[in-house]
Formats: C-alpha cells, structure tokens, sequence
C-alpha cells in the first residue's frame, strides 16, 4: 500500500495523518508517479490551516521529484520511466506515490537530484518570475528582499548576483545574516534590532528601492512600503505572518505613486512554454554549478508533523526536503 501526509480537519500540525491510501492506474491526461523526494515549502500550511482552503479530507503538499511508473491515454510529453519534478496543485505530494494530472509534470535533468528538484522547484521558479518577468530590473538596480536567508531567498540572492543587481536582505538573527551574506547578500538587515526600512533609506542615500519582495506580509507590510522609490513595485508574494491588510489606494499616491502586486506562480507557469523557459533556466544555473542549493533540513514523510512545527518557529533555514 502506499502512503500519504492527510489531514482531515484544518489546524495545527497535528491535524495531520500518516494513512495507508489507494492509488488507482492513471486515467487519460494523468500519470503514476512514485515519489523520491518531496518538497516543504511554508505554503503548505496555508491549506493545512484553511487559510487556502481545500475540500476536505485532502492530501498535503504540492512539490515533489521522482520516476513516472505508468502514464494514462493522450500524455505525450511525460513516458514510463521519466525523472520528473513539479509544484502545483492538485494537493498529495506528500506521499510516496500518486495518480496526478500529467500537465504540471516538468522533465528533470539527470544532472539534478530528486533532493535538489523537491527542495527547489517552488523557490526556484518563484525567483525566475520574481527576478526575470515582474519588473524589467537593470544591471546595478537594488531591491529589498525580506526573508534573505529562507530557501527561496538564497535561491534568489544567487540569482540576483548573475544578473548585476544589488540586495538588501533581512533577516531575524546574526547567524543568518552570516547564512544570507555568504550567499551573496548585499546589505543584511537585523529587523529585530533595527528599523528596516531607515536602513533602505541610508544605503540608497534616501531615494528608496524600485522593487521590495515579500513573503512575509502583514508584520513586514508597511516597511516594504516605506522602502519604496517614487514609483516603486511592493511584490507581496507570500504571507507567513498573516495576510497583508485592505491597501488604502490614496496612501499609494503619497507614498510616491507606489505600486502593489500579489502575484501567483500558477500564473507565471500555466502556460507550458513559458513554464519550459523558467525551469530550462532555473535548471542550467544549478546543473552548472552558478546556483547552489543547499539542503539544510531533512525529515521522513511521517515526520511532518515535526517537519511543520520546525517550519513555523522559524527555526528552519534555507531549503527543506522530505526524502523517500
């Protein structure tokens, strides 16, 4: 029998089950797919605690790597046998083995690992549209980036560093400002001993950035704001604090004419040639050597409910994977 990550109640981690599951032949358009590596990522527990909601009971997790084991009538561009990765819904990736829609399935490059794939496909393809569609960045520009020594954020300080533009990261303790520095971070910012966006305002000589990431939300909302340049873009891409709250329009005149996106990935990936485009980027800089990922939690599929107290405490740094 195979094994699934179920919860059938929203919550805590501890909604959470380890439950033998069934998994059928795959029907036309989907695939069998025996998982070596899944991701962990901190938007899993946006649906385990109904802030995305899900129909219940549902499966957990939405990124993993491994081997197609049979393929359903009219998929074309996934064969038995492929190493595949992938992120997106439908949800059920922690398991170790599920029938799922072929579409989303991306072809792995044998010079990546099922580890490396699961812990990155996410932050990785994240980072490509944050640094490569949403803005047109130039060489030398600098931007801000809260949570510079998450997983996402050392995928993208790397990044940043090959296209020419300058990041002010911050993070909560020294230990990872020396993590996020290490990887290539600019200007590192302590926000728990200093005011970030006074520290934006003094390394950018008063003008502010044209672009601020964050994941963060609503403890980190209003500085982002503050950092912004006359005309600058605040890209709210996650909300690991809370959501970010109502936007009063007239407060983005007076702030200099600002803007304000939430962007999505599923938008940046559904179309299948541009989700090849990102990946085939994103896959040349790590089978390359330019982009390190480094690994720095591991866990047992049935160790998710450890797993997600970890993550929301904050005691993880860069990227997580459960390995199979």
């Amino acid at each position: 029998m195979a094994k699934a990550v179920r919860f059938h109640q929203t919550g805590g981690p501890e909604v959470m089950r380890w439950e033998e599951v069934d998994v059928a032949d795959p029907g036309p358009g989907e695939v069998r797919i025996r998982h070596h590596a899944v991701g962990l990522n901190f938007a899993d527990t946006y649906f385990r605690t109904g802030l995305y909601p899900a129909p219940l009971p549902a499966g957990m997790g939405v990124e993993a790597a491994g081997v197609v084991e049979a393929v359903g009538d009219g998929v074309r561009h996934i064969g038995e046998g492929d190493r595949v990765t992938y992120t997106g819904s439908p949800l059920g990736a922690y398991s170790t083995e599920r029938v799922m829609p072929a579409g989303p399935l991306i072809p792995l490059p044998d010079e990546i690992g099922f580890d490396t794939a699961a812990s990155m496909t996410m932050r990785g393809l994240t980072t490509a549209y944050l640094l490569r569609r949403i803005h047109p960045l130039r060489e030398g520009d600098t931007v801000l980036l809260h949570a510079a020594a998450g997983g996402l954020g050392l995928i993208f300080l790397q990044w940043a560093k090959l296209l020419g533009i300058n990041v002010i990261g911050t993070v909560s303790t020294d230990e990872k400002a020396a993590v996020a520095r290490a990887h290539g971070c600019d200007h590192v910012v302590v926000y728990k001993r200093e005011d970030v966006a006074e520290r934006v305002r003094e390394i950018t000589g008063g003008a502010g950035v044209p672009v601020v990431y964050d994941s963060i939300g609503a403890a980190t909302y209003q500085s982002s704001l503050n950092s912004l340049a006359r005309r600058g873009l605040l890209v709210c891409f996650g909300t690991a604090s809370g959501p970010v709250p109502p936007i009063d329009a007239m407060q983005l005149a007076v702030r200099g004419s600002v803007f304000v996106t939430r962007p999505a990935l599923a938008d940046y990936i559904a179309d299948p040639v541009e989700r090849a485009e990102l990946a085939g980027e994103l896959f040349d800089h790590v089978a390359t050597g330019r982009i390190r990922i480094g690994i720095n939690q591991r866990y047992a599929l049935e160790d998710a409910v450890q797993a997600h107290r970890d993550l929301e405490s904050g005691r993880c740094a860069g990227s997580s994977v459960f390995s199979l």
